[in-house]
């Protein structure tokens, strides 16, 4: 796997845009970087980077050279998953990004579940909004993205759509609490707590503020949904996400999650999937499996809630 080593030393100085920095993160000196990059160059005839005086910038021949590298790195982690496998062994890694809605509490629960039967798989997870979970997937950082309204990528192939509705989160101590169903409206008498403006759920929810005449009490913004749960719980504040990321009913925490008139807020998918035409590792394949199956289910489960009323 010599070869794959002076690959990756191609890639990490393409992301890092410095040499140095790139042999710090790959733990080797830098000069046994820039010697390796600079074989590689004369084996190809031609230069992938161009040199500064305060880092490198790839080349047109660069640019060509690492998008190649970065397509054929799932077929290249497919084939070491392939040999686990004859080995016995399920190992690898499942890179994938996700809305911080998908953090708290459904995703851990997918790995966690998923790990019962496959304990030498390890997961890189990325939270973020749902632009940057879509920029990680175009540069090979992850392998599969669950995103809440992802934002256009010609390659992406989405492999599983959820709809999804906005609900409000409080305590259920709220005087709202004892409603099944509230109109946007009602929570403009009392103080919010909103994502900020980089949030999916944030951003449909800016759109119905345009086009309506309610104003909303926001006393607090945040990007961390962490911060908002705090927010609804020792500040009495009302926040919004999308119904998959709340608590279930009867949490320690004492939280309720009210759905919305559809009426005000309508509904929005939540998308899974990957780039097109890219061969997934082993694990992630299977991974990504499971997570179809189980937001399928809980489709049908939706379906079903909808079909009784």
């Amino acid at each position: 796997m010599k070869h794959l080593r002076i690959l990756r030393y191609v890639d990490e100085v393409a992301r890092c845009g410095s040499i140095r920095k790139a042999a710090d993160q790959l733990n080797v000196t830098a000069s046994a970087v820039n010697r390796r990059i600079m074989d590689l160059e004369e084996e190809l005839g031609t230069t992938l980077f161009e040199r500064r005086p305060r880092g490198v910038r790839l080349t047109a021949s660069g640019e060509v050279f690492v998008n190649y590298l970065r397509e054929q790195d799932g077929d290249v982690e497919r084939m070491k998953s392939q040999i686990e496998d004859l080995k016995g062994m399920r190992r690898g890694t499942v890179r994938i990004a996700c809305s911080q809605a998908l953090a708290l509490e459904f995703l851990p629960r997918q790995i966690g579940e998923f790990r019962k039967r496959h304990s030498l798989v390890s997961f890189s997870v990325k939270v973020s909004d749902h632009d940057q979970a879509m920029a990680a997937l175009a540069s090979y950082e992850v392998d599969l993205a669950l995103v809440f309204r992802p934002p256009f990528l010609a390659n992406f192939q989405p492999l599983m759509s959820l709809e999804q509705r906005i609900v409000a989160v409080m305590s259920s101590e709220h005087p709202l609490a004892a409603r099944r169903t509230i109109r946007l409206r009602d929570c403009a008498a009392y103080p919010v707590a909103l994502p900020d403006r980089t949030i999916g759920g944030r951003q449909l929810l800016d759109e119905v503020l345009a086009r309506s005449r309610i104003s909303l009490q926001i006393a607090a913004e945040s990007n961390s949904f962490e911060m908002l749960r705090g927010l609804v719980l020792e500040a009495n504040l009302i926040s919004f996400q999308i119904r998959i990321g709340t608590m279930p009913t009867g949490n320690r925490l004492g939280l309720v999650a009210r759905d919305i008139d559809d009426r005000d807020v309508p509904r929005a998918n939540l998308v899974f999937g990957q780039l097109r035409a890219r061969n997934l590792p082993i694990p992630a394949a299977i991974f990504a499996e499971r997570l179809i199956r189980v937001l399928e289910s809980m489709r049908g489960e939706a379906r079903a809630s909808a079909t009784a009323r």
